[in-house]
C-alpha cells in the first residue's frame, strides 16, 4: 500500500511530535485539534522544534522549510477524510476515541489506515467500533516523538497482514524501530514501566524516601536519564493514572491498584510539566520538588 498523506488527530504533545517526524520523512501531513490555539501552537512549536536540529546539524534549513511546507493544519475532522493514514493522538480517554473515529468514518476513503497512538486501551475495542477493523492497528510513539527510537505496533485481533506490513514500513522510512506488542492492557513499554512509576509514588507515600531521594537514587543507581517522578511529570500524572487503571481493571491483580497519592495530585489539577506542578514546583527556573 502506497502512504503518502498522513493525518494526525490531537495537536498536544504527542500529536505536534508525529506531525514532525513525518513530514521531515516526507509525508504531507494534515494535523487537527478541536482547539485553534492548540493548533496554532503546534505548528509554532514543530518549528522551534525542527529549528533546533537544523542548529545542531542534524538537518539543513532547506529540510525544515520542506518539512514545514508539507504542513496543514485544520479544525475540520472530516478533511482528513482525504488521507492514506490516520493516527489519533487525542486524550487518553476511551469514550473520546470512540467519538472521533464514529464522527471520522463517513469520510474515509476505503483503503484508509486507521490508528491510534494510545497507550493502553484495547486496540481490538477501538477497532471493533469502526467499520475496518481489519485497517486498524495500534501506532504508540514514544515521548518525545522526534528523539525516541521506539514505535509499538499493536495488533488487534482483527488487524489483517496488509495493514501490518504498510505500517511496518512507514516506521522504518521515519527512520524508528518497531516493537510488535499483542493487544493487552498498556502494551508491552507502559505494562513495565507505569507500575514502576506507581511504585515510586508508593515510596514517596509510605515516607520511604523524599521526591529528590527516590528520583536521584534511580538516576544514579540505575542509571536512568530521569528519575520515575520527574518522568511520570513529563508524561502526566493524569494519563499515568489512566493507565493504571486500564491496568487494573483489564487484568484484576491488586498489583495494578493506583497509589492514593497519584489519585490525589491527579484530583489536585497537579498534573506535571504540563501544569507547571506535579511532583515538582516548575513555576521557577530550577524544579523545586513538592513533598
Amino acid at each position: 500500500m502506497d502512504i503518502s498523506t498522513v493525518g494526525v488527530i490531537g495537536a498536544g504533545q504527542m500529536g505536534n511530535g508525529i506531525a514532525h517526524v513525518f513530514a521531515l520523512a516526507g509525508y504531507d501531513v494534515l494535523l487537527t485539534d478541536v482547539s485553534e490555539d492548540a493548533l496554532k501552537a503546534a505548528v509554532s512549536l514543530i518549528d522551534r522544534n525542527l529549528e533546533r536540529q537544523v542548529s545542531r546539524e542534524k538537518i539543513s534549513a532547506d529540510d525544515k522549510a520542506a518539512a514545514m511546507a508539507r504542513i496543514t493544519a485544520t479544525g475540520k475532522l472530516a478533511d482528513l477524510g482525504q488521507c492514506d493514514l490516520v493516527i489519533e493522538a487525542a486524550t487518553e480517554q476511551e469514550a473520546v476515541k470512540v467519538a472521533i473515529f464514529k464522527e471520522l468514518l463517513e469520510h474515509l476513503q476505503p483503503h484508509t489506515i486507521l490508528t491510534s497512538n494510545t497507550s493502553s486501551i484495547s486496540i481490538t475495542r477501538l477497532a471493533a467500533g469502526t467499520d475496518r477493523p481489519g485497517k486498524f492497528l495500534g501506532f504508540h510513539f514514544m515521548n518525545p516523538v522526534p528523539l525516541m527510537q521506539l514505535v509499538e505496533l499493536i495488533r488487534g485481533i482483527a488487524t489483517d497482514d496488509e495493514t501490518y506490513k504498510a505500517c511496518l514500513n512507514v516506521v522504518e522510512r521515519l527512520g524508528k524501530t518497531a516493537a510488535t506488542a499483542q493487544d493487552f492492557p498498556a502494551f508491552i513499554v507502559n505494562r513495565i514501566l507505569m507500575p514502576m512509576i506507581n511504585e515510586a509514588v508508593y515510596t514517596l507515600f509510605e515516607g520511604v524516601g523524599s521526591v529528590e531521594s527516590i528520583d536521584l537514587s534511580m538516576r544514579l543507581g540505575t542509571n536512568h536519564p530521569m528519575g520515575p517522578l520527574e518522568l511520570a511529570d513529563f508524561i502526566g500524572l493524569d494519563t499515568c493514572l489512566a493507565i493504571m487503571h486500564v491496568l487494573h481493571d483489564g487484568l484484576g491483580d491488586t498489583k495494578y491498584r493506583a497509589c492514593p497519592l497519584l489519585t490525589k495530585y491527579v484530583e489536585a489539577g497537579w498534573l506535571g510539566r504540563k501544569t507547571k506542578r506535579g511532583f515538582y514546583d516548575y513555576s521557577g527556573d530550577t524544579p523545586v520538588p513538592t513533598r
